[in-house]
């Protein structure tokens, strides 16, 4: 397993190759190299989801699309991989890498099919993180394991009244002697068809505004109540549920780093989770370019490849470069958030400009195809189809740019 082979490599030394570490001790090198440099580990991870997502995912790309449905045998695989606790310790059954890594396997598998790299990004940079950065001892002994080994899990913030203004919540939490009451609802929730674990933020005191959000760990069996699936767009073989809690009951052991702190825990790691969707578009500008280029380049049309006309090949060169100027962003993001440098204006920056850049280069990618980039058959109007939610969730373009505007004027004005 992909787990195993990471454990084992990192237990050979390794000489640094650069400033930017990929793993919790920071070095202290004075070593600069360019954002594309990886190591060993980094390679190895990525040649490994590269070939799963080519093997195992891409043959049931269409057919997962065309049932909205995601392949049981696709998450299994995941976790067989050692894909659901990338940052995970190896004490509780993960692959104990980099949060550079987690991006790398988001990224690596959105090329292949967005809908299977946005399940593995909520897992891995908002579930998992949370236990790990706010979850007792106790807690991540409990959870992790699970989610790093079998179970899915799903962030539950969004409600009907609260999108872009997340903490106008209205889901409620009472006490109830060593328990708390849940009642309210969820909207917009990513895996949840499919999850077992189930993140859940609530108001414990409305009076308190804000400061009254709590975290609270659920399970599925509990009670909570799938009340619709949503039929979308793009992301299809993606789960987007609205769920119902009809007076959930949790046991009070269950509340993440403290009554009313789910405010605090909710805005940070959001900030990280934006990277990966970043890597996500990243990710899917990628497939849509390495998809559609290369018939560019086998269809002739007046003598010549309609790729090697100047008019497209400029228009190639020009989605190349974005791509780029998407991955450095998105990289940069990641290297800033693990070497414990400020990285919410960067994760704002990644996030926005991918998300264009996954709209434009995969519109451009059906047009570049032609009459065959518009039908189901090649794969190339999915990628269309699902970058419009990049500019979505996790924070809409224009919350991203809102983030980015108070940075600058903090620091001109």
């Amino acid at each position: 397993m992909l787990r195993t082979g990471l454990r084992s490599l990192r237990s050979r030394p390794v000489l640094p190759t650069r400033l930017f570490s990929t793993s919790r001790r920071i070095r202290s090198e004075a070593l600069v190299n360019s954002l594309d440099v990886y190591t060993e580990e980094e390679t190895m991870l990525r040649e490994a989801v590269q070939r799963f997502a080519t093997d195992v995912v891409g043959p049931k790309v269409r057919e997962m699309d065309e049932n909205e449905q995601m392949d049981p045998a696709i998450i299994k695989g995941l976790f067989e991989q050692g894909l659901m606790g990338v940052e995970t310790s190896a004490e509780h059954g993960g692959a104990e890498s980099s949060f550079t890594s987690a991006i790398i396997v988001i990224e690596e598998l959105a090329k292949v099919d967005p809908s299977v790299s946005v399940l593995c990004d909520v897992h891995n940079t908002l579930v998992n993180t949370i236990f790990r950065k706010y979850g007792s001892k106790e807690q991540q002994d409990k959870w992790l394991p699970q989610l790093a080994e079998s179970k899915l899990g799903s962030f539950c913030l969004s409600e009907p009244a609260s999108g872009s203004d997340a903490f106008a919540l209205q889901t409620r939490a009472k006490k109830d002697g060593d328990s708390w009451i849940i009642n309210g609802s969820k909207m917009w929730i990513t895996n949840s068809y499919e999850a077992e674990i189930f993140l859940i933020f609530a108001n414990i005191d409305p009076s308190k505004g804000y400061k009254g959000i709590t975290c609270f760990v659920a399970t599925k069996d509990m009670g909570i109540q799938i009340a619709k699936k949503e039929q979308k767009l793009g992301i299809r073989a993606s789960s987007t549920c609205t769920l119902n809690f009809d007076d959930l009951k949790i046991p009070a052991e269950n509340i993440i780093g403290g009554e009313g702190k789910g405010y605090k825990i909710a805005i940070e790691i959001l900030n990280e989770g934006r990277i990966g969707i970043a890597a996500q578009m990243l990710g899917l500008a990628q497939g849509a370019f390495d998809k559609a280029v290369p018939y560019t380049y086998s269809r002739s049309q007046f003598g010549q490849p309609v790729g090697t006309f100047q008019g497209m090949a400029f228009q190639i060169a020009q989605a190349a470069v974005e791509i780029e100027s998407a991955r450095l962003l998105t990289y940069n993001a990641a290297r800033r958030k693990e070497e414990g440098k400020s990285f919410t204006k960067e994760a704002a920056m990644a996030k926005y400009w991918s998300s264009v850049v996954a709209q434009k280069v995969a519109g451009s990618a059906i047009e570049w195809a032609g009459g065959v980039g518009f039908t189901r058959e090649t794969g190339i109007e999915k990628y269309w189809r699902d970058s419009k939610i990049g500019a979505i969730y996790e924070g809409t373009s224009n919350i991203q740019l809102q983030t980015i505007a108070k940075f600058i004027q903090k620091e001109y004005s």
